[in-house]
């Protein structure tokens, strides 16, 4: 059954409010566009990696106010959405969190981003996640009713056995929500993801963060929706908006039938 996916890209800043008002913007684009499944960037609702800020005013699934929104929004206009991630607090600890809404506006699962970006891109450029998040312990696939969906966040992308296990465990499409650096957006963006669609002969679905935040941060955009064997469906640059494809299930099985890479390590 043929669906229409929808990756939202958005400059998210520190203010909440204004990434919803953006967010609401954009998917109602979408849903112009005739979308059946919307996806947000990582860190939606906010851009920062100030952890004592984040402690202050993160909090718990039930009281956030992005995500609050965004299962009215999924109730509403009867769409499934995939909140990128969230950094919300769980017991005086912070976790960079995926959400998935059913198009009734109720969480269908959530996955907690796994591998923590670590990384001295240069003397200037420094990233520490495992100092700000508790990272996830669970590979996660849950069931839209288009099939099976694996879940990642963005650093997790450099790590293929995880998508195996995926594809292995019967998903066929991928979600990369991401804030990809401007500096490693450019040389491996692409790549990598082309290579996950192509090995495992999934539909991989990447919203991106875009441009200048306000805590000087620079991410890469250029939003994409691949095809199972590795064409570029849909791309966004570095401003803001929505990307929409047509999205072929039966295609998935089709290459896996050709091609019987999945299944063997």
């Amino acid at each position: 059954m043929m669906f229409r996916a929808s990756c939202i890209q958005l400059c998210s800043s520190n203010d909440v409010s204004y990434n919803i008002k953006k967010t609401k913007k954009l998917f109602l684009k979408a849903v112009k566009q005739k979308t059946d499944f919307v996806l947000t960037p990582e860190v939606s609702s906010k851009i920062t990696l100030n952890k004592k800020k984040l402690l202050k005013t993160a909090t718990s699934m039930e009281k956030d106010i992005y995500l609050n929104e965004m299962k009215l929004l999924a109730k509403k206009y009867k769409k499934w959405i995939l909140i990128g991630s969230l950094i919300l607090k769980i017991k005086s600890k912070l976790v960079n969190r995926s959400i998935l809404i059913t198009s009734g506006g109720k969480i269908k699962c959530y996955y907690d981003k796994i591998h923590m970006y670590d990384a001295k891109l240069s003397a200037k450029e420094k990233y520490y996640e495992s100092k700000l998040f508790t990272s996830g312990k669970k590979i996660k696939i849950t069931n839209l009713p288009w099939g099976k969906l694996g879940l990642s966040i963005c650093y997790d992308l450099r790590f293929p056995l995880m998508y195996k296990k995926m594809s292995q465990q019967g998903a066929i499409f991928i979600s990369v929500p991401s804030a990809f650096t401007e500096t490693t957006g450019k040389k491996h963006w692409h790549t990598l993801l082309k290579a996950r669609a192509i090995e495992n002969f999934s539909y991989v679905f990447a919203p991106g963060q875009a441009g200048k935040h306000c805590n000087g941060r620079k991410t890469y955009g250029h939003s994409l929706i691949i095809s199972p064997d590795g064409k570029i469906l849909k791309e966004l640059g570095k401003k803001e908006g929505v990307i929409t494809a047509n999205i072929y299930p039966k295609e998935v099985k089709k290459l896996r039938k050709i091609i019987p890479s999945v299944q063997l390590d």
